[in-house]
Order: structure tokens, then sequence, then C-alpha cells
């Protein structure tokens, strides 16, 4: 597969994007309110969860320049 190259902005708004998507995914699990997220996985149950942690090293985003963002949370 060839390699993708981005630039200035849009590689800016896509990583963004990314960092975006971590954080709404994960602030719902906080606070004494949170409510509980199921992680699916490629083998085994799927696991139900309030730790936003185990929540945030768990996303992949098929993006993969919003994946980076994600990540580099």
């Amino acid at each position: 597969m060839a390699k993708q190259i981005i630039y200035d902005e849009t590689a800016r708004h896509k990583i963004l994007s990314g960092v975006n998507q971590l954080a709404n995914t994960v602030k719902i699990t906080l606070g004494p309110k949170g409510r509980n997220v199921v992680i699916d996985k490629k083998f085994g149950s799927p696991t139900i969860t309030k730790d936003g942690v185990t929540v945030a090293k768990e996303i992949e985003l098929e993006c993969s320049f919003e994946n980076m963002g994600a990540q580099m949370v």
C-alpha cells in the first residue's frame, strides 16, 4: 500500500478530529454519573467498563490520520 501524505490545515484538521472523537468517547465515562461503554474485541467476549483509560487504549479509528491523533492522547 502506498504511503499517504497530507500537509498543513488538512493534516491538522484530521488529527484534531481524531483527538475530538477520542475525547467525546472518554468523557461519557467520567464522574459519578459516568455511563458504561461496551468494547468489542476481535477475540473473546465484549468488555463492559466505565474506565476511561481502558476505553482510550481500545480506540482505533478507520482513518489513519485521525487514528494518529487519537493515539497521541
